[in-house]
């Protein structure tokens, strides 16, 4: 069964969603139009440029790490996730495909969004959602911790964070097999 696929968006009232190149993923050559699990809506109920480290439980996550929804963020950014307004539009499943990866999904052809709705509290959206929110003067401290953690990890904007130097990680098989041209 599908499940249920957002886009989140600082826009309101936006018709369609056509897909595009990402200029931040060159490797990916054929345009696409992202959607997300509404299981991992957490990831994105953030300003869209708000760089976020995310971490969460897994099948395979040791009783040690085992714990709720952790979202770390740099105190820079905590007045505009208290003050900025998202607009997460409900996506028809139909022609989207499944990343197998932290509840992406992608599509090809252009879509019309079933709803939007309103997102102006952030930070309660989040409490609501089980999500421990982490301030940090800054996430460079975070660097390596994919690899000391059995947390499923995924980071969210972190070229803009201070000081972040870190190289994303090369796009999934699966990834790369849809974003090619």
């Amino acid at each position: 069964m599908t499940p249920l696929l957002y886009h989140f968006s600082e826009e309101p009232g936006i018709a369609v969603f056509a897909p595009r190149t990402l200029p931040a993923r060159p490797e990916l050559t054929a345009p696409l139009v992202w959607a997300i699990e509404a299981s991992h809506q957490q990831m994105y109920l953030f300003p869209r440029d708000c760089p976020r480290a995310l971490l969460w439980p897994v099948a395979t996550t040791t009783d040690e790490d085992r714990a709720a929804w952790f979202a770390h963020v740099e105190y820079a950014w905590l007045e505009r996730i208290r003050t900025t307004t998202l607009y997460r539009y409900t996506l028809p499943a139909a022609t989207f495909h499944d990343l197998d990866d932290a509840g992406m999904w992608v599509s090809r052809e252009t879509v019309a969004p079933e709803r939007v709705e309103v997102v102006d509290d952030l930070l309660g959206a989040l409490r609501d959602d089980g999500v421990e929110l982490r301030v940090l003067d800054r996430l460079t401290p975070l660097r390596g911790v994919w690899e000391r953690t059995t947390l499923h990890w995924s980071g969210i904007r972190l070229r803009n964070a201070q000081d972040w130097d870190v190289p994303t990680a090369p796009p999934s098989e699966r990834l790369r097999a849809l974003g090619q041209a």
